[in-house]
């Protein structure tokens, strides 16, 4: 690590220290009391395991942490030689200390490479966060774009920007949204991560900083990752608070990222929903920063509970889209094959995104494009969405109940709407879990996965992709792999929680 990218205040680490001591999370083994120093050192190496204090985040001085956690100085310089020693800490004369992750740490993440046709009998997989499409309506909406393909078939048939009658329905939609839109804001594009792709070609050149949340959607941090990009994780507040302002306001701040990456709508993975006070407070932070900031809407219309009152979309709080670029897509609201996405941003930046797509795709396919513009322009969206909610949130119910009746020490919050459980699993590594899970029969995507240089070690991600039955074996097979590390029958079976 070649230097910190965010930091954390003396206060703001006293604290989670102190909320981390309360819960329990750093309790000794064996009930004997570790020295001053250790207690402090296991603390901080925790919090990092788990993403809540970032990796390359700067640690306050000795003195300051010292005054604010209510220790010695000499504590604290003693911990920080113990983190330094273990690979947590990184220091050098003049710019302070920072966190980091041993090499070697964690064991690789598994769990979200295309799962062999031979294994879709012998393995449950959860590790594609995506339902088979609801029919009758995607039969149906080929049949409809095959009935509309024949004037485009007398074309060349690429469209850069898209056609020309599914940008202006997309654009209808977000006026109809409260976000008044012109045709010439909106680019389709193949799937969202087509879209993440040229937005980041576009915006954050190799070396750039991109800041996004942590944990994110592990397939977008992957892409930027082999974009060239330097990530700034920003900590998600606990549970299903969502987005902590102050910590993204110091962060874009402190590291002025050219872009900063958000899933504000039924965040993957945690589930969470950004309220509209933090949606505007992101826009005006991005704004002061002059960051651009890109919001993924893949989930946004998957709400499963009757009660959820959606705020507005993020792009409302900047309508001109000089500061923020949106992100849309089929694949979660109707079907992951169907690779349809979106892009909704200024004119200048939708012209650059379309010029630089010369040397990309070129545009994205003809009949997919008619086929959700058909689903759109008919009304069968909405029905098909209704299944999919149906569908999803009796998904969530079973396996809910399935994780909770085998494994109660499991511990996580159910969302009100997306594909995703986060979980923290008891300590036990999520990279061992979901290596031993293979050989019991099902397939789990790791915590780190969603993190930056290795955070998320304690947690796995559980997708709402079986149904009732299935999500009982499933949670099933995982508490055979539990039971596995637990008692030592799986060799090396690491914890996240301090020895």
């Amino acid at each position: 690590m070649a230097q910190w990218t965010s930091a954390v205040g003396a206060t703001q680490l006293a604290r989670q220290l102190a909320a981390q001591r309360t819960a329990g999370a750093a309790a000794p083994a064996g009930g004997r009391r570790p020295p001053a120093y250790r207690a402090l050192a296991d603390g901080i190496r925790l919090l990092v395991l788990e993403g809540r204090v970032p990796v390359a985040a700067r640690l306050p001085a000795e003195r300051e942490l010292a005054v604010a956690h209510g220790v010695s100085r000499t504590t604290v310089a003693a911990a920080y030689e113990a983190l330094r020693s273990e690979g947590f800490l990184e220091s050098r004369r003049g710019a302070g200390s920072w966190t980091a992750v041993p090499a070697g740490n964690p064991l690789p993440a598994r769990g979200l490479e295309p799962l062999p046709p031979e294994s879709l009998g012998s393995l449950i997989d959860l590790g594609t966060a995506a339902l088979p499409a609801p029919e009758p309506w995607l039969t149906r909406a080929v049949g409809g774009a095959l009935g509309e393909l024949p004037p485009y078939a007398h074309t060349h048939g690429d469209y850069p920007a898209g056609l020309p009658v599914l940008r202006q329905l997309l654009a209808e939609r977000y006026t109809a949204l409260g976000v008044p839109t012109m045709p010439e804001q909106i680019m389709v594009t193949t799937g969202a991560m087509g879209a993440m792709d040229a937005i980041c070609h576009l915006f954050a050149g190799r070396g750039e900083r991109i800041a996004v949340e942590s944990p994110s959607y592990a397939n977008i941090l992957q892409l930027m990752r082999e974009a060239g990009a330097r990530l700034v994780p920003v900590a998600m507040a606990e549970g299903l608070g969502g987005w902590d302002v102050p910590r993204w306001r110091q962060a874009l701040r402190d590291a002025a990222p050219r872009l900063a990456y958000v899933v504000a709508d039924f965040h993957n993975p945690t589930g969470a929903l950004a309220d509209e006070d933090q949606r505007r407070q992101l826009v005006e932070a991005a704004r002061s920063a002059g960051t651009v900031l890109v919001v993924d809407e893949t989930m946004s219309e998957l709400a499963l509970d009757e009660y959820v009152a959606m705020p507005r979309r993020v792009c409302a709080f900047d309508p001109a889209g000089s500061t923020v670029i949106t992100v849309g897509s089929a694949s979660k609201a109707f079907w992951a094959g169907m690779r349809i996405g979106w892009v909704r941003a200024a004119p200048d930046v939708v012209r650059s995104l379309v010029a630089a797509r010369a040397y990309a795709d070129l545009g994205t396919p003809v009949l997919e494009q008619l086929a959700v513009h058909w689903l759109m322009e008919t009304g069968g969206w909405e029905e098909a969405l209704g299944l999919r909610r149906a569908q999803a949130r009796e998904n969530r119910d079973a396996l809910v109940a399935a994780v909770r009746a085998a494994l109660p020490r499991w511990e996580f919050e159910v969302p009100s709407g997306g594909l995703t459980l986060w979980v923290r699993t008891g300590g036990l590594s999520g990279s061992r879990l979901a290596e031993v899970g293979e050989r019991v029969g099902v397939r789990v995507p790791s915590g780190p996965r969603f993190g930056v240089d290795g955070a998320f070690e304690g947690y796995v991600r559980l997708p709402f992709t079986v149904t009732g039955p299935v999500a009982t074996e499933a949670a099933a097979r995982l508490a055979r792999a539990v039971a596995l590390l637990e008692s030592g029958t799986a060799p090396h079976a690491p914890r996240t929680s301090p020895a």
